[in-house]
């Protein structure tokens, strides 16, 4: 399962999970930084 971190949540853990969860990102990753939550909703519905 891949998961994209808010915004709230500390970038490294992608990194930390990434044994457990693949290819995770945080919101900074993908630029998406200060940006809404439907926004972010709808980006991670996409992917």
């Amino acid at each position: 399962m891949k998961l994209l971190f808010d915004e709230n949540l500390s970038p490294k853990l992608p990194n930390r999970l990434s044994d457990l969860f693949p290819d995770s990102l945080h919101v900074r990753d993908v630029g998406m930084k200060a940006t809404i939550d439907p926004i972010v909703w709808d980006y991670a519905f996409i992917q």
